[in-house]
């Protein structure tokens, strides 16, 4: 399906927009609170009036002891320093939290999670988890980049454990124009400090997003290869190779491949190249 920047999944405690009095030049200052059992996560902020994040902390105690109190950087923002400004938390402006405190993998050890947004018209949803170590005493950063479609955190299994939803960002511009790019689904899932492609494992959720994908190309013909390319994604990762290159050479004999290439069968095979450069092709 076609994504706007995604809503949150779950809902969280949290307490937002403390304002310390200050001089009328300083920053305003932010305060969130994310608790769940003997866990608590407070992510700190302060925003200028350029719209700049110039000090970003993250504390979080176990029990009422503090055992992690550090800057909030990332690697996703540019090297350290002033363009770290301009890494923002997810949706201030919404008023909604950027941390939450989660069992991701269902195991009785919430994990923290910092929402960061990189700025840009096509850009960038981050996640940073920080999970604990029970050797060192305390988290352990692991972090990924969402880019524009951004992810929704839901128990896609209903079994405890959550999934992030969310889509190849891959196909954007790569056959046509952002707006009419169509961007497969990704599903990732978090176990033991990485990030695990999983979207296989849902084949009902594909199957909705590859039949939404035809539909929309059914309607844009025009302009339609983004849109064709996604849905021959989803097909070729529920392993219908035959349908897809079927399909293709249906629309290619009717003439309904004429966007933007030189010639509809290089675009045919520009697509099967990223279909096999993203492993949809097995």
């Amino acid at each position: 399906m076609l994504r706007s920047q995604p809503r949150r999944a779950l809902t969280f405690v949290f307490a937002c927009l403390v304002i310390l009095a200050a001089a009328p030049a300083a920053a305003l200052a932010t305060t969130q609170t994310a608790t769940s059992g003997d866990v608590t996560a407070t992510f700190s902020f302060s925003a200028t009036s350029q719209n700049t994040y110039p000090a970003k902390t993250l504390t979080i105690s176990r029990a009422g002891v503090v055992v992690y109190n550090e800057p909030v950087t990332s690697r996703y923002c540019g090297p350290t320093g002033a363009t770290q400004e301009y890494c923002a938390p997810g949706a201030p402006e919404a008023n909604q939290s950027s941390v939450h405190v989660v069992d991701l993998e269902n195991d009785g050890e919430p994990d923290v999670i910092v929402d960061l947004y990189t700025g840009g018209a096509h850009c960038c949803s981050v996640e940073q988890i920080f999970s604990f170590d029970a050797v060192t005493g305390t988290y352990v950063l692991t972090q990924h980049d969402f880019e524009d479609p951004g992810e929704e955190i839901k128990d896609l299994g209903h079994n405890g454990q959550y999934e992030f939803l969310t889509a190849d960002d891959s196909f954007a511009y790569a056959f046509t124009d952002y707006a009419d790019s169509g961007l497969p689904i990704e599903i990732l899932a978090f176990a033991s400090g990485r990030f695990t492609n999983v979207t296989r494992q849902y084949p009902k959720l594909i199957a909705k997003d590859a039949a939404a994908y035809l539909k929309y190309f059914k309607h844009d013909l025009g302009d339609g290869e983004g849109l064709i390319a996604a849905w021959a994604a989803d097909e070729d990762n529920l392993g219908h190779r035959k349908l897809v290159a079927s399909t293709l050479a249906k629309y290619l004999k009717a003439g309904d491949l004429r966007g933007g290439f030189s010639s509809p069968k290089s675009f045919i095979k520009a697509l099967n190249k990223l279909l096999h450069h993203d492993g949809y092709l097995r």
